[in-house]
């Protein structure tokens, strides 16, 4: 399963589990298991370089058990299918944005002397505009 440039996991990789949902589908639902359980081992697994694998723990928070299983719960469709295809797209977007470089840290700059002068013009040609705005002072 393609998930990012240059990442493809194993489908030998994946372990699904099919259980009750809760939510629409009638009487259905106390019949069918149609909610999915995906999991991955992302702590063991050899398809994910270290650095995406930490991003990926990062990422995903509380979904990533102890032992570095990465748990994903879906159960929004009433059919078991859609609801594994929405697992798998899940755990590729997660994948994919975990495969993505941090940015750089941002480095601190200074304004120039220039700038910092044509601040201070601004400032003072704003206040000479409030000042004319002002209405004279009569003298007695």
């Amino acid at each position: 399963m393609r998930v990012a440039p240059g990442i493809d996991i194993d489908e030998s990789e994946l372990r699904e589990h099919f259980v009750r949902a809760s939510g629409p589908g009638g009487q259905n639902v106390n019949k069918v298991a149609t909610a999915v359980q995906l999991r991955f081992d992302v702590a063991h697994s050899p398809s994910l370089p270290a650095a995406v694998r930490q991003r990926l723990i990062h990422l995903a928070g509380r979904r990533v058990t102890k032992d570095g299983e990465l748990l994903i719960e879906a159960k929004r469709f009433r059919t078991q299918e859609k609801n594994r295809a929405d697992a798998r797209e899940r755990l590729a977007r997660l994948v994919a944005r975990a495969a993505e470089p941090p940015p750089p840290p941002r480095r601190k700059t200074r304004p120039s002397k220039a700038a910092k002068a044509r601040r201070v013009e601004a400032k003072r040609k704003h206040k000479q505009i409030k000042h004319l705005r002002k209405p004279p002072k009569l003298t007695e």
